[in-house]
């Protein structure tokens, strides 16, 4: 008898859930995925058999036994196949060749002197190239790319706008899938450091979080029920644009006083401060030589942060913020006024469970992350809801 459309999906979404049990708890048994999924015995025999067939499951020796015969452990194969994670900056790009795992197997990065679409293609496809080079034999080989930028993007991966690149309406996903004859993920780099954080750092465990990417700009990934939230189109977490001085300055997206003029790396160029011209990474070098007004400029930059994480936590009620990007870099000198003004300013209710950390990946969370938009879309992830 044929399988019908239904039949396939049910096993899809099963295989997923047995999958993504293995990789949650291994080791364990085939008896202990069936009593975590509730799926019977023997639906979950025969899709560990399929999944050993595919080099994406293992079995190690037996485990612990109560009586009678000792199971096999299934383990996750996280060596199966590789995934390269690329992170698109104003200054930079950076690549990471990662396993199923998200383990960083290579890194790599090189400066990026202009904008223009071809030669910012070019450069990631030949980082890409480079990073494939790096993947060690595997059944999969390199399953995919991920890709993070700092701009709206809609579902078939075209870039719709990206300020600070100059970009509008630019389809990287299918450029980069016909040069390269692999599948692409291209995401918000917030959305792809919440999802890096979500899986393999400081979010681990939560259901719901906010990771803001804060760097040449700012951006909001944000997770609900353990999911990312997007908007009705895709392009929720512009957060950097929410005014949080009403008659502010002017900001290139038309808006006034919007929050990443005053607590990203946009705050350096304030032609009223006495600081020395630099990156983040310099001016920290500042910061820890006792440069009093570089210090003044992080506890100023902490305090605006702490402003806007306030609206954030009173709109959202999240169990954790998470605060990422190369400003994170200077989470010593930003953290206690960031703290404070939180403390001072959230609502009771919303205060009461709420943790706020810094990026447990550092600056990598959006590197990670997008290399997991490749990974989950290779394993088949499928999101069920109500």
């Amino acid at each position: 008898m044929a399988i019908t459309g239904d039949q396939a999906l049910v096993k899809k979404i099963n295989k997923s859930i047995i999958l993504s049990t293995i990789r949650e708890h291994a080791p364990l048994s085939r008896a202990r995925v069936s009593e975590l999924t509730g799926l019977n015995k023997a639906t979950v025999s025969n899709l560990v058999t399929e999944l050993i067939e595919n080099h994406l499951v293992t079995e190690l020796g037996p485990g612990q036994s109560s009586g009678g015969r000792k199971p096999l452990m299934l383990l996750f194969n996280n060596t199966a196949g590789y995934a390269v994670g690329i992170e698109l900056t104003v200054a930079k790009l950076r690549g990471v060749l990662t396993d199923l795992a998200g383990n960083i197997v290579h890194e790599t990065s090189l400066p990026l002197t202009d904008h223009d679409i071809p030669s910012v293609t070019a450069r990631i496809i030949t980082m890409t190239k480079q990073l494939q080079t790096e993947a060690p034999l595997s059944p999969h080989g390199v399953i995919g790319i991920g890709v993070g930028v700092p701009g709206m993007v809609d579902e078939e991966g075209t870039i719709l706008f990206a300020p600070n690149l100059g970009w509008n309406t630019v389809p990287l996903a299918s450029m980069l899938e016909e040069e390269l004859g692999l599948p692409v993920t291209i995401d918000n780099e917030a959305n792809a450091g919440a999802s890096g954080e979500l899986h393999f750092g400081a979010g681990k465990g939560m259901r719901h979080l906010i990771y803001i990417s804060a760097g040449s700009g700012i951006g909001s990934g944000i997770m609900i029920d353990g999911g990312l939230y997007k908007g009705a189109w895709g392009y929720a977490g512009e957060t950097g644009h929410m005014s949080i001085d009403a008659e502010g300055k002017q900001c290139t997206c038309g808006n006034r006083g919007c929050w990443e003029l005053y607590a990203s790396e946009k705050a350096y160029s304030d032609p009223n401060l006495q600081i020395p011209a630099g990156t983040t990474a310099e001016l920290v070098a500042y910061a820890e030589q006792g440069d009093s007004a570089v210090l003044e400029l992080y506890r100023s930059i902490g305090h605006r942060l702490g402003i806007g994480i306030t609206n954030i936590v009173n709109s959202f009620n999240p169990e954790r913020i998470i605060v990422g990007g190369p400003l994170s870099e200077a989470r010593e000198y930003m953290e206690d006024s960031l703290q404070q003004v939180v403390a001072e300013r959230t609502l009771p209710y919303h205060m009461r469970s709420l943790q706020i950390s810094f990026a447990q990946l550092g600056s990598k969370s959006t590197l990670i992350g997008s290399a997991y938009g490749a990974i989950s879309q290779f394993l088949g992830h499928i999101r069920v809801s109500a």
